[in-house]
């Protein structure tokens, strides 16, 4: 079972019922100071921590003194666009007395469904969570369409735990977890605290949205979908309240939460996607050498390539291919066709020579390919 003390990436979920005072329509500095109190009792034990943040667009139209309606996309955009910088500073104050320091990522859907938007944002993310930073992210609704906003930080929050390998995903809420019926509105409502399969059951048990914040947009039906997606990707979920202060350490502590199980780990999840879910655009030889360090959990680099054929795109998968032409894995490549073609069989610190620029010193990273030896090339 995946817990908070076990895992090693962790995507914290926060909505802006809790970021953002329902009274005074400011920060709720208190709680964020709690809960960073929280991210960084975690990250002193070596666990790295990425928190999905609503709120910008509540603090926005505050700021501008829209008041309490709908608002149209134009006008949650603007919103949104004088509401960030509101959000990420009181992010920022937050963080400072533990000496953390926080970046700002705004993400469309389009950067985690798209490949190439994906690795990018991948790539940016590892490289901050490396350094030590938390990033805080939040989707970009100053240019989102209705055509590719997430609509809610939920499904949010499950697409960036996907696309950075996590192995828990804690949605705070309004509510301790997942019961048999709204407990709002059903005082024999039972508590589950374990979830092992998302049956139709168990999503029938969903309520609505809780109208009476005024700010959020996702319900207990959200975060289910979210469980799904997280689940998917090897990715466990947990569901637990969020304005109670320390929310994290309540649940160490033993407060009430569900726990979604995965039935795999993130690693293994995300290559049999590679594997079984993506249609190769292209091709790559490689010689007996880079045969042996693919085996041996090598990622490939361009010295190892002899032969390049498709038009694939950088991100898209290719087949690797040994000297005869038998599978030896897929994999997501980090140069498009033409690229891999001109640096194929050189040395990786050779490739800014030659393009002018790098897109890293591997053709295809390790953590991006999936053996699948034994296949006969069609």
């Amino acid at each position: 079972m995946t817990t908070l003390s076990a895992a090693r990436r962790i995507v914290i979920k926060v909505g802006s019922a809790l970021v953002v005072n329902g009274e005074t329509g400011e920060p709720d500095g208190a709680w964020l100071h709690a809960l960073v109190a929280d991210a960084a009792r975690l990250t002193r034990r070596g666990q790295q921590v990425l928190i999905v943040s609503s709120g910008a667009v509540a603090l926005g139209r505050r700021r501008l003194n829209m008041g309490r309606g709908a608002l149209d996309l134009p006008q949650k955009q603007a919103a949104a666009a004088v509401g960030q910088s509101l959000l990420m500073r009181a992010w920022e104050e937050a963080f400072a007395p533990y000496g953390l320091v926080a970046a700002q990522v705004l993400l469309t859907r389009d950067n985690t469904e798209t490949r190439r938007s994906w690795l990018n944002g991948r790539a940016t993310m590892e490289t901050l969570l490396a350094l030590g930073v938390i990033p805080v992210v939040n989707e970009n609704d100053t240019v989102a369409t209705e055509e590719i906003r997430y609509g809610d930080n939920d499904r949010l929050a499950a697409r960036v735990a996907q696309m950075i390998g996590a192995d828990l995903l804690v949605l705070l809420s309004d509510i301790d977890g997942l019961y048999t019926a709204d407990p709002r509105d059903n005082p024999g409502a039972r508590h589950i605290p374990l979830v092992q399969e998302l049956t139709p059951e168990i999503e029938a048990m969903a309520g609505g949205s809780n109208a009476s914040a005024g700010v959020g947009v996702g319900g207990m039906a959200t975060k289910l979908t979210a469980a799904r997606i997280a689940q998917g990707a090897g990715c466990a979920t947990l569901i637990t309240l969020g304005s109670r202060p320390a929310p994290l350490q309540a649940v160490e502590d033993g407060a009430l939460a569900t726990l979604f199980e995965p039935d795999q780990s993130p690693s293994a999840a995300y290559k049999s996607w590679i594997a079984g879910s993506l249609a190769p655009q292209g091709s790559v030889t490689v010689d007996a050498g880079a045969v042996t360090a693919l085996k041996s959990g090598k990622s490939l680099l361009p010295a190892g390539v002899r032969k390049v054929d498709g038009r694939f795109g950088k991100g898209d998968a290719v087949l690797v291919l040994d000297p005869a032409g038998r599978e030896v894995g897929r994999g997501l490549s980090r140069y498009d066709a033409a690229e891999a073609e001109k640096i194929m069989g050189l040395r990786s610190d050779a490739i800014e020579g030659v393009l002018g620029y790098t897109e890293g010193p591997t053709l295809i990273h390790a953590d991006d390919l999936a053996l699948t030896a034994g296949r006969a090339r069609a």
